[in-house]
């Protein structure tokens, strides 16, 4: 379905649909012996950024009745942080996943209801936000996570992110 002005969520389809590629783009050529690099810091591996961003359109899209999860599902359940002995997934497995789920949850965007977006979601004891807020929120979490895999990119010697 393609985005109309008319949509309550324009702006953030519109931003949807560019990080759906700039994702993509942005894990291209990571070899999966980088995934778990961390310049001997303690900084969040490509492997656990792009887990959870793809964990996070999972979720989102569970917000909208679908009930399918990633493969490393796992290990991101309840917004786990990252596990230093862990084996994350190939990020060959989170570009099938994020392949399978972005054109699910892009159309629960589009076709979003006054009712589903006002819907409460939970987050601890007196704190709730609509899922458009927390889709608001996911946008920006989403842009951030790639901004990391893309200054990994360099940091590991890799030619930047391209945008297109």
């Amino acid at each position: 379905m393609s985005t109309t002005s008319e949509s309550k969520l324009y702006e953030l389809i519109e931003l949807y649909d560019m990080q759906t590629t700039f994702f993509k783009n942005a894990l291209d050529g990571i070899s999966d012996a980088d995934r778990h690099n961390r310049l001997n810091t303690k900084a969040n591996h490509i492997a656990w950024l792009a887990g959870s961003a793809v964990e996070q359109r999972y979720d989102m899209a569970r917000q909208f009745g679908h009930s399918e999860k990633q493969q490393g599902h796992d290990l991101f359940t309840e917004n786990k942080g990252i596990q230093d002995n862990a084996t994350y997934p190939t990020l060959e497995t989170y570009r099938t996943d994020w392949e399978r789920i972005s054109p699910v949850l892009r159309d629960a965007l589009a076709n979003a209801t006054d009712e589903q977006l006002a819907v409460k979601i939970d987050m601890g004891p007196g704190v709730s936000y609509t899922v458009k807020e927390m889709l608001a929120f996911s946008s920006y979490r989403e842009a951030n996570i790639i901004g990391q895999i893309a200054l990994w990119r360099r940091l590991l010697g890799y030619e930047g992110m391209k945008y297109m």
